[in-house]
């Protein structure tokens, strides 16, 4: 194969595994948007009031849940009413709260800047009110607004901001250090993005979009052990992911394992051939030379 490696090292790339994988999460995020305006977390221990997870994924105080889950409706049904009535509550004394959902309300409009200051705000306020864990939580909202409108550069700061505020260890932290690690590559950080992918690993280890940025990573870095090892996981994770089976044909032909890089990207066509990942396994399935008979 003395010939092939050169075509698929030198041949310019419209497609990126690293910028599928930003594009697919951006997806991930609006869908999150929908559902949740903050990560899941456990309800406050005793001696602070009851908490309620008034939308079953962010622990809210009594004393607000019943505003809170009305506002979410609002922005659910019509986002800019429920802009209006965050807002609303907000001078009513709806605390952080209000800002959380004024920041749901523009993220389900799509409206990334405000969302990002409200999640800012709400985040400032929070820490002045003395949570920290709830205000390194709308950090990480804002960095996620930033990162969907495509500010990786304040991305990087409000998901650096989150984990200065101490995120509990566990998938919180862990899905913070993989959006940063997101915005690094964005930047071209790439020590960074290895330094917070590193630690998505060990927090979220079921993830496998993690591990296909790592192996990624490494295939660029010329660790190609480091990427075998960690696309075998991504796989076992997605095998049904066509970026995963993409990157996964690309580490194998870099490592002379040319049978199994045309098994990938042949599944990777099968899984969703009119994606960018679909379509860049096909190009690269047509400069592979013909297999040999039996």
């Amino acid at each position: 194969m003395p010939f092939l490696l050169p075509l698929l090292l030198l041949a310019p790339q419209a497609y990126d595994p690293e910028i599928e994988a930003v594009m697919r999460n951006r997806q991930k995020e609006k869908a999150q948007a929908a559902a949740a305006p903050a990560p899941a977390a456990p309800a406050p221990a005793a001696p602070t009031p009851a908490a309620t997870s008034s939308d079953g994924h962010i622990p809210v105080p009594d004393k607000y849940a019943a505003k809170f889950q009305a506002c979410l409706d609002q922005a659910i049904e019509a986002p800019e009413q429920g802009v209006a009535f965050a807002q609303k509550w907000r001078v009513e004394g709806g605390s952080f709260y209000a800002r959380n959902c004024m920041g749901f309300a523009y993220a389900r409009a799509e409206r990334w800047a405000p969302a990002i200051v409200a999640f800012e705000q709400g985040a400032d306020e929070a820490e002045r009110n003395g949570e920290m864990v709830q205000s390194g939580r709308l950090w990480a909202q804002a960095g996620n607004a930033a990162l969907a409108g495509g500010d990786v550069a304040k991305a990087r700061d409000d998901f650096d901001a989150a984990l200065a505020r101490g995120l509990p260890d566990g998938v919180e932290k862990g899905e913070v250090h993989l959006d940063r690690a997101r915005a690094l590559v964005a930047l071209n950080d790439l020590q960074g993005a290895r330094e917070s992918l590193d630690i998505a690993l060990a927090q979220v280890p079921r993830d496998p979009l993690g591990w296909l940025l790592s192996a990624t990573l490494a295939r660029r870095a010329g660790e190609m052990k480091l990427a075998q090892a960690h696309i075998a996981r991504a796989v076992q994770l997605a095998a049904d992911d066509a970026s995963v089976a993409l990157e996964e044909g690309n580490i194998a032909v870099l490592t002379d394992h040319e049978d199994m890089a045309r098994s990938a990207w042949q599944r990777a066509v099968k899984l969703a051939p009119d994606t960018p990942a679909g379509k860049a396994a096909a190009d690269n399935l047509s400069r592979l030379p013909s297999p040999k008979p039996n």
